[in-house]
């Protein structure tokens, strides 16, 4: 007999619809949205509850105050300090628009500056394929993208074919802080996964280098390595040699983070399962073939947060060159309040190179936050 509620029900059911055939209700919303999460993590417990509200406190008396300072009270032009401090109170920016240039090419020559901003978009396009899986040609592309550091290098440094050559020394500011960290980041990761694997290995002979190379690297400080290769590096080439500064701390830098990247690498390789390697073997791979298609992309998988803090860790180092005398845009900053007219705004310069940092760390973090979503198969 139908139900007399729901005349389209099916006789001797007692539900409208077949099994497996019932619409996605949305949650209720007790248990999902805006309303419920600050429910769960602000106002969960008595100590979340005091909290929460602590930190409404501290931001109440610190926002507005800053806000004042950085936006409201700013001065935005002026020629000095004076000028700045006859508008207003608050932070000078006009120091940082007057310098700006300097901040971001260092001493690079101006007319020459169109081939920092081309590296610049060829970095970008670099970046397309391997950030994003979606691009059409991608293998094409990722060809393109393991020759952009040598292409980069030529635009820059010039000399053959027609451009005009560059000495390292004019680098500086924001484009020196870049090409460091690019360049150890493109060459570490690679090199930290053959030093993983060796460390690894079956062979003592490779497994001692590969563990002593690790161990030193992470036994000395990074400043230690640069020091090394501004003073010591020169005393065994031969004499006359020519072997530029910038190089030696780009050797020295991608070295330091390699030694980093293969215990993170190494920690990705412990995690998985010996049954993956065994199952390697039964279908009569061959080593590197089982690496490769098996046991790598799992690895790193695993290993995505320790990689990227690893990065995050070596761009943010790349300050330490203004110890050998490299000026980044750390050491530009702090040269330029040697400028009698803009002395005392070292909280303006820190403020600046310490958004800089934050923005371009941030943008690395979420873009790993992201890959783990996409790469989670729920295991």
């Amino acid at each position: 007999m139908a139900n007399s509620h729901n005349p389209d029900m099916t006789p001797g059911l007692t539900n409208a619809y077949d099994p497996g055939e019932h619409p996605d209700w949305p949650a209720p919303s007790s248990v999902k949205g805006p309303v419920h999460w600050i429910k769960t993590n602000l106002f969960g417990s008595v100590t979340n509850t005091l909290l929460t509200l602590l930190a409404i406190y501290l931001l109440y008396k610190i926002i507005p105050a800053l806000v004042q300072w950085f936006f409201v009270d700013a001065a935005y032009t002026g020629a000095s300090r004076k000028e700045c401090e006859a508008q207003a109170g608050g932070a000078c920016w006009a120091f940082i628009g007057s310098r700006l240039q300097l901040f971001i090419y260092g001493f690079y020559p101006e007319v020459q500056r169109w081939r920092v901003n081309l590296s610049v978009v060829l970095l970008a396009a670099a970046l397309v394929p391997i950030l994003f899986d979606q691009v059409p040609q991608r293998g094409k592309w990722l060809i393109y993208s393991a020759l952009y550091p040598f292409i980069a290098a030529w635009l820059l440094v010039g000399g053959i074919g027609g451009l005009e050559y560059v000495p390292t020394d004019k680098f500086g500011g924001l484009m020196l802080n870049v090409v460091i960290g690019v360049t150890g980041i493109a060459f570490s990761l690679p090199i930290g996964i053959c030093l993983a694997l060796g460390r690894q290995s079956h062979l003592p002979i490779l497994r001692i280098v590969c563990v002593a190379f690790i161990e030193f690297i992470r036994g000395v400080p990074l400043i230690t390595l640069l020091f090394v290769a501004a003073v010591m590096l020169s005393y065994f080439v031969p004499p006359g040699t020519n072997f530029d500064l910038l190089v030696r701390m780009l050797i020295m830098v991608t070295l330091f983070a390699s030694g980093y990247m293969a215990e993170v690498i190494r920690g990705g390789l412990q995690a998985i399962p010996k049954g993956q390697y065994e199952a390697a073997d039964s279908m009569g791979l061959k080593y590197w073939q089982s690496m490769r298609l098996i046991v790598l992309p799992q690895a790193l998988k695993i290993s995505i947060p320790g990689i990227v803090n690893t990065f995050i860790a070596l761009y943010k180092d790349t300050t330490l060159v203004i110890v050998i005398g490299r000026l980044d845009i750390l050491g530009i900053g702090r040269s330029s309040l040697a400028d009698s007219k803009w002395q005392g705004l070292s909280t303006e310069v820190y403020v600046f190179v310490a958004v800089f940092f934050f923005i371009s760390c941030f943008l690395m973090s979420r873009y790993s936050l992201y890959l783990e979503k996409k790469l989670h198969t729920g295991h």
